[in-house]
């Protein structure tokens, strides 16, 4: 299944030590050599201060205890270095250590300049050596330290694009810790600054947006409602229209969320015109299996699609998430996606047969008789599903469905109000452009 990892799709767009986890991921899945991994470590350690990781790495993959004599010389220059930054960095360090000091602080971002300067006598010079410290404790692995003094210079910079990157930093840290909230608001935070900045070409906006995306994976499937939230981002227009453009295997993760997130079908419908404008210049098994429902109607490709996408979440490093309940180890997201991938073939098919024959429906849910009798049951039970079972002739006998009159003019009501809000904000964002000019 290493056909359909995305990893050298992702990778170019993360930070590299975002690169990381998925590396591990990837080892632990055994779906490369051991040694193509550890190679991979190496050279994305060689740009990074991490020297230690890297001569455990070294040592690992040639299995020896030497490590090379410019690994030693390289640990010593970053000590050296790491030293340097943090004397200078230590006078505005230890006034923001200092919490009657700090509280002098405003949010007008001159008044701190001005006082710093005067009472403290901390400049420009010292702010600066603040980032550069961060910097360099970021690149040397120190993601707390990193992540508190970005903090903390982003609110004495007035510098807009270094306040920008520092918030990149920031949100790297923030993820690499597993700190899900808080990474989920400095994403927030950096998508209003994108939105809103005004960018020297749009090509630059748009590379932004898609970085943005990329890193967003890791927080939507691990935060409780990232698979709500990554369609909120990836479904917006623009976002939308940057994947299709540059990033269209981001497709997978969209499709997903689409699928186990019962709450998003007004949304979905527009979803499946991407899917079958995308189905020719774009393969993925998950993608292909909504396009088989929905675009094709071909049942039997989408029963042989389903057992691929499950061998597809299963090593992704996103979706594949594993739980572990005592001895057993679990994949949720996995579990979920199959059981609504049969809600989909099967409410598909029913839409197009009104009587249809048990053993067939088995055979297209990738279940056997018993198993698919007693699912279709538990669906008739919870309401999900308006017909009946006749066991003699082992067929689903679906009910006539009438449309309702009042839940249509729901859909073309919500459906008006959305298409207004999105004419009403592009007149606005035009208007807002020529003021600007």
């Amino acid at each position: 299944m290493a056909n359909y990892d995305l990893t050298p799709r992702i990778a170019p767009n993360l930070d590299r030590h975002l690169v990381f986890p998925l590396l591990e991921f990837l080892q632990e899945r055994q779906l490369y050599a051991d040694e193509d991994i550890l190679k991979a470590k190496i050279e994305l350690l060689n740009n990074t201060n991490m020297v230690d990781y890297a001569m455990d790495i070294h040592k690992s993959l040639y299995h020896t205890d030497d490590v090379p004599q410019d690994m030693v010389e390289r640990r010593v220059e970053v000590v050296g270095r790491l030293k340097a930054l943090e004397e200078a960095a230590t006078p505005l360090v230890a006034f923001l250590q200092n919490p009657n000091a700090v509280q002098e602080l405003r949010a007008d971002k001159q008044y701190n300049l001005q006082m710093l300067n005067e009472r403290y006598q901390i400049g420009p010079e010292q702010i600066e050596a603040l980032y550069q410290y961060a910097k360099f404790q970021f690149e040397c692995g120190n993601y707390s330290g990193a992540a508190d003094y970005l903090y903390q210079y982003r609110a004495l910079c007035t510098n807009s694009d270094r306040s920008l990157s520092a918030l990149w930093g920031k949100l790297a840290a923030e993820i690499l810790m597993q700190n899900w909230d808080i990474a989920l608001d400095e994403l927030n935070r950096l998508k209003e600054i994108i939105d809103s900045k005004s960018f020297a070409t749009p090509l630059n906006q748009v590379q932004s947006r898609i970085w943005l995306m990329h890193w967003s994976l890791f927080i939507f499937f691990n935060h409780d409602n990232g698979r709500t939230q990554i369609i909120d981002l990836f479904n917006q227009d623009k976002y939308l229209n940057a994947i299709q453009t540059n990033a269209p295997h981001l497709l997978r993760y969209l499709a997903t969320s689409f699928i186990v997130n019962k709450r998003r079908r007004p949304q979905f419908k527009d979803f499946i015109k991407v899917i079958q404008q995308e189905q020719y210049s774009h393969e993925d098994p998950i993608t292909e299996f909504l396009a088989c429902i929905y675009v094709n109607y071909d049942f039997d490709a989408a029963q042989k699609k389903m057992k691929e996408c499950e061998e597809v979440i299963l090593n992704d490093p996103f979706l594949g998430k594993r739980v572990e309940e005592g001895s057993f180890s679990t994949v949720p997201l996995r579990d979920e996606f199959l059981e609504n991938a049969r809600l989909f073939i099967f409410e598909t098919y029913c839409r197009i047969h009104q009587r249809i024959d048990m053993r067939v429906l088995a055979e297209k849910l990738n279940l056997n008789y018993d198993e698919a009798e007693r699912w279709i049951v538990d669906l008739i039970r919870t309401s999900k599903l308006d017909a009946k079972i006749d066991s003699e002739l082992g067929t689903v006998i679906m009910e006539p469905n009438h449309p309702n009159v009042y839940e249509q003019l729901i859909d073309h009501t919500k459906a008006l109000s959305g298409r207004t809000y999105k004419l009403v904000s592009q007149l606005l964002e035009h208007s807002q452009g020529q003021t600007a000019r």
